[in-house]
């Protein structure tokens, strides 16, 4: 063996390990300083149109997609609820009507409608207060798992009716069943990077206030059988009166106009 041409061999090899290491080491840095560079930069133009943030942003790293599927109800499911009588349509809407309609206070407020839900609304503690509409008088709740709500997800959904006193007097409601987390765990976009979408997106105007700011779930994909794929969300209110919804894992800004992919 040449023991000259050997050494120019292994001289090599450690030379381009070295350049591929390096190559790594530099890209990392890259990414460290791209990171940086956007959130910094999404403050400044925020900043700059007077847009401020009124809330401490929430933390979290990291979530994972969860699957779902619509539940079929049964007779034995609407038996024992309390004052009411209840019907399904098309196995998977529940519809019911209360016998004497249950008063609310005439402002209406969150702990008040999940104390209503656990009390009348089939596994009603799974569920959270969404909106109150005045003029049609109907109260929203979507479900809640593990503390996040599925935002503007129909399969997971109570409206509540009320009458012209009040009260409510019927209601409708589908739900979500056998509720698993699916895939590894991935990081989430933060919750600036949401804020700097939307607002590069034109979704924010000058001088605007954040208002809150949480993280659910989005309804992302309905096949044609009853399960369904919820992909974490960043939910950004603006000035108390606007929702917002970002796709946590890529950043992308939802339109409100689609719910939800139907894949024939």
């Amino acid at each position: 063996m040449d023991w000259n041409n050997t050494k120019s061999i292994f001289i090599m090899v450690f030379f381009v390990l070295n350049i591929f290491l390096l190559y790594q080491f530099l890209e990392k840095i890259n990414d460290y300083q791209i990171e940086n560079f956007t959130e910094s930069t999404t403050e400044e133009l925020l900043k700059e149109d007077e847009i401020s943030i009124e809330i401490p942003l929430p933390k979290q790293k990291k979530d994972q997609f969860l699957i779902a599927n619509s539940k079929t109800f049964e007779k034995e499911d609407i038996q024992y609820l309390k004052n009411q009588k209840a019907k399904i349509i098309d196995d998977k809407k529940l519809v019911g009507t209360f016998k004497t309609p249950v008063g609310m206070k005439a402002e209406i407020h969150a702990a008040d409608v999940d104390i209503f839900l656990k009390e009348y609304i089939l596994n009603g503690n799974e569920y959270g207060f969404w909106s109150y509409d005045e003029i049609s008088q109907t109260i929203i709740c979507y479900q809640v798992a593990d503390k996040k709500m599925f935002y503007n997800n129909s399969k997971g959904k109570v409206t509540l009716y009320l009458n012209k006193k009040g009260e409510i007097v019927s209601y409708e409601q589908m739900y979500l069943e056998g509720i698993e987390k699916f895939n590894k765990p991935k990081e989430l976009k933060s919750a600036l990077k949401a804020i700097g979408a939307l607002y590069q997106n034109g979704d924010i105007d000058p001088k605007s206030k954040v208002t809150n700011v949480k993280l659910g779930f989005y309804n992302s994909l309905q096949t044609t059988s009853v399960s369904h794929l919820l992909v974490p969300t960043w939910w950004v209110v603006i000035d108390d009166e606007t929702d917002l919804f970002v796709n946590a894992f890529d950043g992308v800004v939802i339109e409100l106009n689609t719910e939800e992919k139907i894949l024939e």
